[in-house]
């Protein structure tokens, strides 16, 4: 199918849930279809598929392996969030399908969120008000001492935009920063490791910002977190996929390291019991750019891509 051809709005499919803002533009303004559930979506694929011509989705359910292939004239995949690692980018990439995503305007949200994580999990900030709200402190009780999270040697896996905002926060707090990225980047001025074990070796505490994905899965694993050691801490703000979950585990339980904040996990919204069951770890549902804010500026810049690629085949933040 030429993309010269002007493409209809039952040309656009939604894939899963998305934005409540570009679900409803998709409905009203395009009257896009929407990917049915798995007792049905077989036979919508074998009606329609090959009419489907522009995906959009989200960074947590992306176009996988076996849509792709039942989406034989898709044209373009629109992602709404800055994470792609739930499509197959490599078979779009083979197919010459342009994806989009949505950087720069969630940058900020989700280095508040590491931000709040080291705080909090440096400090208990969170066990701390539960001691409160139990009557601890009130029947005399004095809440145990924690870690200082100033002037602290961080290493950051991942030194991209997201990571450098979260280097930026950390300098205020009179930080080190130390970093591990794919190739250095000399005009940071932080100091390079070569790789995540020397990182974590060099430093207090490791925040994981790396991008998700084949590349990056299970990068931070057992040696990893030895690596950090028992004093240390790690803060995740990418993608479950990271971590090694299960090696992850056993070393909060066995005292291999002091402590974790999560806001990502391997197999969302689900929580292995063994994290939900430890007091040395802040768990949160993955809430990085959630702010009412931060989720506009997604849904908005979604739209343009998907308005753009309509009017032009180009896109404004293609990946």
């Amino acid at each position: 199918m030429s993309n010269k051809i002007p493409i209809a709005g039952d040309q656009i499919l939604r894939v899963g849930p998305v934005n409540p803002a570009v679900a409803h533009v998709l409905d009203d303004e395009f009257n896009a279809r929407v990917l049915p559930l798995a007792e049905q979506r077989q036979k919508f694929l074998n009606e329609v598929g090959d009419q489907i011509r522009i995906a959009v989705c989200s960074g947590k359910i992306g176009v996988d392996s076996e849509l792709m292939q039942a989406l034989p004239n898709l044209e373009a995949i629109i992602n709404f969030g800055v994470g792609y690692d739930a499509t197959d980018v490599a078979q779009a990439q083979e197919r010459g399908i342009p994806m989009s995503n949505t950087p720069d305007v969630l940058t900020d949200c989700v280095a508040d969120t590491a931000l709040g994580l080291y705080l909090n999990t440096l400090r208990r900030l969170s066990d701390a008000e539960r001691f409160v709200r139990a009557g601890s402190w009130a029947a005399g009780e004095n809440f145990k001492l924690t870690t200082r999270a100033s002037g602290r040697k961080v290493g950051i896996l991942g030194l991209g935009r997201i990571g450098q905002a979260i280097a930026s926060r950390l300098l205020g707090f009179g930080c080190e920063i130390h970093y591990h990225s794919r190739a250095p980047k000399n005009s940071s001025g932080f100091a390079y490791h070569a790789s995540a074990v020397e990182l974590a070796e060099a430093t207090d505490v490791l925040i994981v910002a790396a991008a998700g994905g084949p590349e990056t899965a299970g990068l931070v694993d057992a040696e990893v977190l030895k690596a950090v050691g028992p004093d240390g801490f790690i803060i995740n703000i990418a993608r479950g996929s990271v971590i090694d979950e299960p090696a992850l585990i056993k070393a909060l339980q066995r005292g291999v390291i002091a402590g974790a904040g999560l806001d990502v996990f391997a197999h969302e919204p689900h929580i292995p019991a063994g994290l939900l069951e430890l007091d040395n770890v802040v768990l949160l549902p993955h809430l990085g750019s959630g702010t009412v804010e931060t989720r506009a500026d997604m849904a908005s810049l979604t739209l343009a891509n998907l308005r753009s690629y309509l009017a032009d085949r180009t896109l404004v933040t293609p990946i």
